[in-house]
């Protein structure tokens, strides 16, 4: 791997300007096993904000060559550098005026003579025994691939969010889920104004069924919050709680919450706090949503 990173100079970055400034997508191209390892580098492209697809060299030539559009950069990889299914595919593309970059483990070969750009991705031996599976010149491959797609992501200023709304499923998926993803809203919020009476705000605590409530302002602000647990230590405090208003059994200083925060982030403030709630405010401080431990641990949020 060492001489793979030796290998990162003028040439690499010079594709890596190519990819960056392309208005098009990335066609990766290749046979065999370099044609499996360009598949994983197309994906791993295409999964950090560079439009790209995988086409095979010798589908290429029955059809597929209508996939290649106006605007697109080939990246053609070959370990060999004699492919010429692949060199097929180059001089096609360069005859459309499509820039061309080629990944090979020989210098100088048809390969790299075919393409605008070459990278070098030459090894000493393989790791087979017999010097002949393709191994290490593999592993090299998709190093560089990724290396590639690392650099072009970066030079874009690719950001967690951007990899958030690429990656909704899955545990990634669930690893980026925003609080205004979870959090309930409408009739699902529960809310009373400090107005209200006691009564009538335990019923809004119960219909609700988090536990809480907030107390807001006639603009919707937050001014406070009543839990179960106030109402526990009211009571034994209070008898005549029922007779009072929402404003005055409420406390003022709640925690509070962003809908834009990751909701991982919400979730271990709660578990440090132990709380099982929070309410959700603007950046003017009215009420947009609430959010319960339960909401969380149901996404699979960990």
């Amino acid at each position: 791997m060492r001489e793979q990173i030796d290998r990162i100079g003028p040439d690499f970055v010079r594709a890596a300007e190519l990819i960056e400034a392309c208005r098009g997508r990335i066609c990766v191209t290749g046979l065999g096993k370099s044609g499996l390892i360009g598949q994983k580098i197309a994906a791993t492209l295409a999964s950090t904000g560079t439009p790209a697809y995988f086409l095979h060299a010798a589908e290429a030539s029955h059809g597929d060559l209508g996939m290649l559009m106006a605007g697109d950069i080939v990246l053609a990889l070959s370990h060999s550098g004699q492919t010429q299914e692949v060199v097929r595919l180059l001089e096609f593309a360069r005859s459309r005026s499509l820039q061309t970059i080629a990944m090979t483990g020989t210098p100088g070969s048809a390969v790299a003579r075919a393409a605008d750009q070459s990278i070098t991705i030459e090894i000493s031996r393989e790791a087979c025994p017999l010097n002949l599976a393709p191994t290490a010149s593999t592993t090299a491959m998709l190093a560089l691939g990724d290396a590639l797609a690392m650099a072009v992501s970066e030079r874009r200023g690719f950001s967690a969010e951007d990899f958030a709304a690429l990656h909704p499923g899955g545990r990634l998926g669930r690893r980026f889920l925003k609080v205004k993803d979870l959090m309930r809203t409408g009739d699902r919020l529960p809310w009373v104004r400090s107005e209200t009476p006691m009564n009538e705000t335990i019923h809004e605590m119960s219909r609700k069924m988090m536990g809480i409530t907030a107390v807001v302002d006639a603009e919707g602000k937050l001014l406070g919050v009543i839990s179960d647990g106030d109402l526990r230590r009211l009571l034994e405090k209070d008898p005549a709680l029922l007779t009072r208003r929402a404003g005055d059994c409420s406390h003022t200083s709640p925690k509070t919450v962003e809908a834009e925060e990751f909701a991982s982030t919400t979730l271990a403030r709660m578990e440090t706090a132990k709380i099982t709630s929070l309410f959700v405010v603007d950046a003017t401080g009215r009420l947009t949503g609430a959010i319960h431990l339960h909401d969380l641990l149901s996404a699979g949020i960990s």
